[in-house]
């Protein structure tokens, strides 16, 4: 028989005073580790394990993130949720490839309900980057097809500690992006400026503070803090990690975000994808930097 698939949690046991265990795998990067049979691409895909529930936090650019997971053993046939951090093919490109696996059942096991997927409204719009698509390359209607679809500018509680934050605030004026050079098609036909709306994270209440993943950091990690802060209402900050797009960053808006993650006393910093080597090396003067690599595992 089917196993019945786990249901999001209703808004009157969102702030228990119990936190569960988070488990995280990286299943693509763009760093490999050394010594291991694993591959790495420009793109981030998590497997995150919390209170019985199985999460895929972004697919990457391609099927890799399936491959790899094969290499470590990991079943991804029993998703509970996939959640989308944007909707870049760096982080959805693996899609297509999710839905041919799961669509057929493993051997002498029937197929298993569908996970549903959580993403920002805006998440399967086309989009452009100076004239190149760079959006999903399935459909929001093909996905609405495939999986339980659930689109939402507000924060959705998926477990009792882990959250999808939905539409981030922008609130500090020096992680303003650059949207002249991106555009964003509108189901309806019309085109303009991509603000990249759909960007967003998850955020886990752990024992010793918040822990925060992110896909792109495009909405600015700053900003994705804050309001992680106030939708968990809790103020310690444990642990950041994901990719902070910080590629070639103004120094003036480095040293801003070091200044910030500064303060937040962090036990750790776990910059990755799109964080370049001269970012972390002086985000390394304000807060601890950490190694982040495909097959590595973590855990709050």
């Amino acid at each position: 028989m089917q196993t019945e698939r786990k249901s999001l949690i209703p808004f009157h046991e969102r702030y228990s005073s119990m936190t569960s265990r988070l488990s995280l795998t990286v299943l693509v990067d763009n760093t490999t580790l050394t010594d291991h049979d694993l591959c790495g691409e420009a793109g981030l895909s998590f497997l995150i394990e919390t209170a019985g529930t199985k999460i895929l936090f972004d697919t990457g650019l391609s099927g890799l993130f399936l491959a790899n997971a094969g290499k470590m053993d990991i079943s991804l046939r029993d998703l509970d949720f996939i959640v989308l951090s944007h909707g870049h093919i760096d982080h959805t490109g693996g899609l297509a490839t999710l839905i041919r696996h799961l669509a057929t059942a493993a051997p002498g096991k029937e197929r298993p309900p569908a996970p549903e997927l959580i993403a920002h409204p805006c998440c399967f719009w086309q989009k452009e980057k100076e004239g190149r698509k760079n959006g999903s390359a399935v459909s929001g209607e093909e996905a609405g097809q495939q999986f339980l679809l659930h689109q939402s500018k507000e924060p959705v509680w998926i477990t009792e500690d882990l959250v999808f934050l939905g539409e981030i605030p922008r609130r500090f004026p020096f992680e303003q992006g650059e949207p002249e050079k991106r555009m964003i098609h509108s189901p309806d036909g019309k085109t303009g400026p991509d603000y990249l709306l759909d960007d967003t994270a998850l955020a886990f209440r752990s024992a010793e503070g918040l822990v925060i993943i992110t896909g792109c950091s495009h909405a600015g990690i700053c900003n994705i803090t804050e309001y992680a802060r106030e939708v968990c209402r809790e103020r310690r900050v444990a642990d950041i990690i994901g990719g902070l797009h910080l590629l070639t960053p103004a120094p003036k808006r480095l040293v801003k975000t070091g200044k910030y993650l500064n303060r937040l006393h962090l036990n750790a910093l776990h910059a990755c994808h799109c964080t370049s080597l001269p970012a972390k090396l002086a985000l390394m003067e304000y807060c601890p930097v950490q190694e982040v690599g495909v097959g590595m595992h973590f855990g709050w």
